[in-house]
């Protein structure tokens, strides 16, 4: 299995900070956020090399973060060759790039570069091996509908089987969201591309290609507790530098 980190955004909503500094490199605790992120997939037996795809902008940062940060798992530093905001290939471009840059022909677990939660990846890869085949996403409740506005909100069945799925809603139904946090099995990362081919408007939030591959394969959600923040603008990052540890 292979890991694929996803920080070639340009974090314009988090504008000065991350105008000269890649989002998934800010501090919390004093430590990167994506050392967070590296640690939890470190200890996975199934992931046997790590992928951070980000920009040519920041790549020169992410170059020397790979040097200093001391890890077990191989790294590599991918870069999607955009230069600026406008020019972007989105989340969904990016991991179609990464797919077809490093010939990656094997399970894919994918993850946003400025997730931070507490739960370990452990219990939901164990879920993903008991629905073998197919797609799994990672689940938070939110607990607050009107909060849900903000996210990929999504309705989960009895079997924990994605029967519903809208990208910012303006009236949320469900505090169920989506953490940017996806197991793809190989014999379906062709449909990402196939996905791409017919949707060239959608391609920056990964909810839109959850939405349409959710009505031609089966894909499940797992539940995640604790804490979850998704350091999207400075109220969450400044929430995540004062409560995360």
């Amino acid at each position: 299995m292979k890991a694929l980190i996803l920080a070639a955004g340009y974090g314009v909503r988090l504008y000065p900070l991350t105008k000269e500094h890649a989002k998934s490199l800010l501090l919390v605790r004093n430590v990167p956020i994506i050392n967070y992120i590296v640690s939890k997939l470190e200890i996975l037996d199934e992931i046997d090399k790590i992928f951070v795809i980000t920009n040519s902008k920041f790549f020169p940062q992410f170059m020397k973060w790979k040097k200093e940060i001391k890890c077990k798992k191989d790294i590599n530093v991918v870069d999607d060759l955009t230069k600026n905001h406008k020019n972007r290939l989105g989340a969904i471009g990016d991991i179609r790039f990464a797919i077809e840059k490093e010939n990656i022909d094997d399970d894919l677990l994918v993850i946003g570069g400025d997730n931070l939660f507490d739960d370990d990846l452990a219990p939901f890869l164990s879920f993903a091996k008991a629905n073998k085949g197919k797609p799994v996403m990672g689940v938070f409740n939110l607990k607050d509908r009107e909060q849900a506005k903000k996210y990929g909100m999504l309705k989960l069945d009895k079997n924990n089987i994605v029967i519903d799925f809208q990208e910012k809603p303006q009236n949320p139904d469900s505090a169920l969201v989506a953490m940017c946090l996806y197991l793809f099995p190989k014999d379906k990362l062709g449909l990402i591309k196939e996905y791409l081919n017919g949707n060239t408007e959608q391609y920056d939030a990964t909810g839109y290609y959850i939405n349409w591959l959710r009505k031609r394969e089966t894909v499940y959600g797992f539940v995640f507790s604790g804490r979850w923040y998704d350091i999207g603008d400075y109220g969450f990052y400044k929430e995540a530098k004062e409560k995360f540890k």
